[in-house]
């Protein structure tokens, strides 16, 4: 009788278990049947999974910031007048954010600020492959560390959380630099510079680098600056992988950010090259 029961309640279990999976995969599958991804937003489903799960990014964010702590010594090793400083970026750069980026492009959803900004509040996003020990390592070196990020003033609790969950040094209101009425970080930049020999900058994005980069018109303005600074990446400039979004992505489309999915679409379509369009 004790016998019969138990396998009667195993198999009540297993069903429930199976329902509920059942249930999960349904919902999975509706999403995907009805929202019919743009491709854009299919284009950031991939490059979040890349970010997430591909062991080749963190082998190149690794590589990345593997180069910076050689760069670092050899910098340091020559006499400057100020105090060394590194300067990094936040976003993609130094935390993870490709759980939102996932969750908006699953739901067919591109960047809104609103749910941007209860993302950062949350103070919930991972580091990047390599970050948090590099800036760690600078500090032991006497190098100040500076945050300059595009995250505006509204951020600043959250972001300050969620640097110190990472127990990274200076993340303080006088070393992490928000976002005041310019995007541009050039003026930021310069502001360290009054008082410390910036040795190395980290970003995402070109315009974490060098004011070149700022209000660039198009994709070949971009291509003919980074020829120009060649020389920089790697050596003074160590830049990590965002296949996500970025200015590259607004170059694409003519920083004509109101288009719609499907003038967006349309955008890629003509621009990819392909067999028949090289």
């Amino acid at each position: 009788m004790k016998k019969n029961l138990l396998f009667l309640l195993a198999i009540v279990l297993i069903s429930a278990c199976w329902s509920s999976c059942r249930k999960r995969h349904r919902n999975h599958e509706a999403i995907i049947e009805s929202s019919e991804t743009s491709r854009v937003n299919d284009g950031k489903i991939w490059a979040s999974i890349y970010q997430q799960r591909a062991a080749e990014y963190k082998a190149l964010c690794f590589q990345a910031y593997n180069i910076a702590k050689l760069r670092l010594d050899m910098a340091i090793a020559k006499h400057s007048d100020k105090p060394f400083a590194v300067v990094t970026d936040i976003d993609e750069t130094l935390l993870d954010n490709s759980h939102y980026d996932a969750a908006r492009a699953v739901q067919n959803l591109d960047y809104d600020e609103a749910t941007w900004k209860e993302w950062t509040g949350k103070a919930v996003a991972d580091s990047v492959p390599g970050a948090p020990s590099f800036l760690k390592y600078a500090a032991s070196k006497g190098v100040t560390v500076f945050y300059i990020t595009n995250r505006g003033q509204y951020e600043r609790s959250g972001t300050l959380k969620n640097l110190k969950h990472f127990d990274l040094p200076f993340a303080d209101s006088l070393h992490v630099l928000f976002k005041d009425k310019s995007s541009s970080k050039e003026a930021r930049r310069q502001q360290v510079l009054k008082t410390h020999d910036i040795v190395l900058l980290c970003g995402d994005n070109l315009p974490d680098f060098d004011a070149l980069y700022d209000n660039q018109p198009s994709e070949a303005n971009r291509a003919a600056t980074t020829l120009k600074l060649a020389k920089e990446f790697g050596s003074r400039y160590i830049i990590i992988p965002n296949l996500s979004y970025g200015d590259f992505e607004g170059a694409l489309f003519n920083f004509k950010y109101d288009l719609t999915p499907v003038q967006k679409d349309s955008v890629i379509i003509d621009k990819i090259r392909t067999g028949d369009n090289r």
